[in-house]
């Protein structure tokens, strides 16, 4: 099974639309979901990203080819293109560094970033990760995002997250 957390629901529809999931509800949590994908829409933030999180790990099973995912949107400096698809190798939240793979280096920040201090920055995958990293049972996870601004949050629109969301399944081969 395919777990998936994501912060938007702009965000799932791309995948709700490609894979063909239907909705119900986890707790207070939007659920979408097919015979091997569950998608879960956790809200903006930390805290939000890491009671999903953690609520798709207390509602399933956990197997050892169960596969955690965090995808979602983030800011980015001007080296990335908008668009780009990024693998989190390393998370840095409250100054502190948690390596988990190769990639790049994201900052989890707590409020909007307006300026370019960062290579990439978001709001939730600090949530997610803590949450993976505490359940031993948990073998695979992995943390994506698409370059959706260059710190201009403002920007954004629902449908421009979702058509970014949309443009990167094909490179992340969830099947």
């Amino acid at each position: 099974m395919i777990y998936i957390v994501v912060a938007l629901k702009s965000e799932a529809q791309a995948l709700v639309d490609k894979y063909k999931l239907t909705k119900s509800t986890l707790k207070n949590y939007i659920l979408f979901s097919n015979k091997s994908m569950k998608l879960i829409v956790s809200g903006i933030g930390v805290e939000h990203s890491r009671l999903a999180t953690q609520t798709l790990i207390n509602h399933f099973d956990i197997t050892d080819d169960d596969f955690y995912l965090n995808i979602g949107v983030c800011g980015a400096n001007t080296n990335y293109a908008i668009g780009k698809l990024l693998k989190i190798g390393e998370i840095i939240y409250e100054d502190i560094s948690y390596k988990f793979s190769e990639g790049i280096t994201l900052h989890c920040k707590d409020e909007e970033i307006k300026q370019e201090n960062f290579e990439a920055v978001d709001m939730e995958s600090y949530g997610f990760y803590d949450a993976v990293i505490h359940n031993p049972a948990i073998k695979n996870f992995a943390i994506y995002k698409v370059v959706s601004d260059h710190y201009e949050p403002q920007n954004l629109t629902k449908d421009m997250v979702k058509s970014l969301i949309f443009k990167n399944l094909d490179t992340l081969e969830l099947f």
